[in-house]
């Protein structure tokens, strides 16, 4: 697929909702004692994963005007699949579920595509295990498929040797059926999505700094949800607009949830213009308007990688247009994402002329550099495939892009939004 070009952004935009919410939006209300409804669900592949396998699991899931109505009756509500539970490319959606069958009285199957058969699931065993699940794997010891058989789990003392909000959300789930009090003692803070949900969900819970604790036998009840946009999707536009001249852009109800706000902290570290407006504390959303700025380099370690883990590859392709040398670091958790997203993120950027290099736990890029045409690969990864678009913008020359489908894991209209932005004259 020929990618577009284009010298300046202009104009409004909705992004997509967001994708962590939208998937616990699903797992909640299948778990919870009542109906849920979701208003602004995001329906790309992740998603209808998710809700795929919950059906899947015997969940009366609709959708009507728009709005996805889930029937919960609870964990024990939950049925045992006829066929074996498919996550398609979701990580998210097989971690998270892992924690939620660990304490059914199920026994079930799960696997993925390709990709996700090929990412380890040993570090979110292991703890779920230590609570007494019996969790294995069909082909291999720790990638899918795998298969798990309910069982009653026990509270457990938990320090995480990474920050994961997934492996934390699927201890947390499982903690809620767990018998006693769980404690789990982040390295860093993640994005703490499902811990406020359970709160949402009329759930306790404890939070004091990196210490989460929560007692099982918890009885959860449907609500009412609207997800905000995901502020993942709306990046490539933070970064688009930053760098391309005479480029002004406002992303609507963007998701400002400061456990994911990383990105923001780091552009305006780099000199970026990103105003918040219209900021709605309820649902912790707001409108940013960007502008065009000269970057500078920075330095991106430690406990803000978990902000914005998901937002690495195209911060790598702002600092391609930054003064300086940044150095991106602590993030060795790219390398089990969607692809290895440090050596994909370093190999395209390198074939457009980009001055970058690997490490063993990052990135060091090296900039201004003038990019130019080429023939990249989105490796599959949606992230990938986005930034690369992104990427595309800064050159007349043609780039094409190879697996360009991958984008509809999170963002199916990607390419229609940005074609929207494009204007040549300004």
């Amino acid at each position: 697929m020929k990618l577009l070009s284009g010298k300046h952004l202009q104009g409004e935009l909705v992004v997509p909702a967001d994708k962590s919410i939208s998937h616990r939006s699903i797992m909640f209300g299948a778990i919870s004692h009542g109906k849920t409804t979701v208003t602004n669900f995001l329906k790309a592949e992740d998603c209808l994963s998710t809700i795929s396998v919950f059906k899947q699991l015997g969940v009366d899931i609709t959708e009507e005007n728009g709005q996805i109505h889930i029937h919960g009756q609870g964990v024990e509500g939950l049925q045992t699949p006829t066929t074996r539970l498919d996550a398609g490319n979701s990580g998210t959606t097989i971690r998270l579920i892992l924690g939620i069958l660990a304490g059914s009285k199920l026994t079930a199957e799960i696997a993925g595509d390709e990709s996700l058969n090929r990412r380890p699931m040993e570090r979110v065993m292991r703890p779920l295990r230590e609570m007494g699940a019996h969790l294995e794997g069909i082909n291999q010891p720790d990638l899918p498929p795998l298969r798990i058989t309910g069982s009653s789990l026990k509270a457990i003392d938990y320090a995480m040797p990474i920050a994961s909000a997934q492996v934390k959300s699927a201890i947390l789930f499982a903690a809620l059926q767990a018998e006693g009090e769980t404690t789990i003692l982040e390295k860093e803070k993640s994005r703490n999505h499902t811990e406020e949900m359970i709160k949402q969900f009329g759930g306790e819970i404890t939070v004091e700094d990196k210490k989460i604790t929560i007692s099982g036998g918890q009885q959860l009840i449907g609500q009412e949800i609207t997800v905000p946009g995901d502020i993942s999707s709306a990046a490539f536009y933070l970064v688009a607009a930053s760098i391309l001249p005479n480029s002004q852009v406002t992303l609507k109800q963007v998701g400002i949830n400061p456990t994911r706000t990383g990105i923001l902290d780091v552009l305006a570290e780099m000199g970026a213009s990103i105003q918040q407006v219209a900021i709605d504390s309820q649902n912790q959303a707001a409108d940013l308007i960007v502008r065009s700025a000269t970057l500078k380099s920075c330095t991106i370690e430690g406990a803000i990688i978990p902000r914005l883990i998901d937002e690495l590859p195209i911060l790598a392709l702002a600092a391609t247009q930054a003064t300086g040398t940044t150095i991106i670091r602590d993030a060795q958790e790219l390398k089990v994402k969607e692809t290895n997203r440090i050596d994909a993120t370093a190999k395209e950027l390198t074939k457009m002329g980009a001055a970058i290099e690997t490490t063993p736990d990052g990135l060091i890029i090296h900039g201004p550099t003038p990019l130019h045409g080429a023939i990249v690969d989105s490796h599959g990864d949606h992230r990938i495939g986005m930034m690369l678009q992104i990427a595309a913008l800064l050159t007349d020359e043609a780039v094409e892009l190879k697996q360009p489908e991958a984008v509809n894991i999170s963002y199916p209209t990607f390419f229609k939004d940005v074609a929207k932005l494009i204007k040549e004259d300004v």
